[in-house]
């Protein structure tokens, strides 16, 4: 099974846990008040349903996260790649860099990560 989707208003929330976990849901409702505007009944309804989908776990009101953001991000760049680019990196690539100035300092990072890819994978 693939990583859950999560939704924007959620991935806020989830960004707030991953800085601060393991979280108890109290200092999370005070997080997302602080940083969201997030009522207490909303902040336990995303924690609740995050909980439904096998994105955290709330244990006795110790939240912790089963996903990272990393596999979160690694998702939707996937799923964002199969639907708006038919699937196709070098297309989704393209659209990104006609569209965004990269630096000196970026561009030799990516090539750094392409020759490493080259000998074999990430590293």
């Amino acid at each position: 099974m693939g990583t859950p989707k999560i939704f924007e208003s959620e991935y806020r929330f989830c960004l707030i846990l991953w800085e601060h976990e393991p979280a108890a849901t109290t200092e999370l409702v005070k997080l997302c008040r602080e940083t969201l505007g997030w009522k207490r009944t909303t902040t336990y309804t995303v924690i609740k349903r995050l909980g439904e989908r096998g994105v955290l776990k709330n244990d006795n009101g110790m939240v912790t996260s089963l996903v990272s953001k990393e596999e979160v991000q690694a998702s939707e760049i996937d799923e964002l790649v199969e639907k708006k680019f038919e699937g196709s990196l070098p297309a989704f690539i393209a659209a990104f860099a006609n569209h965004r100035k990269i630096s000196e300092d970026e561009i030799d990072e990516i090539q750094k990560m392409i020759d490493r890819y080259r000998k074999g994978g990430p590293q």
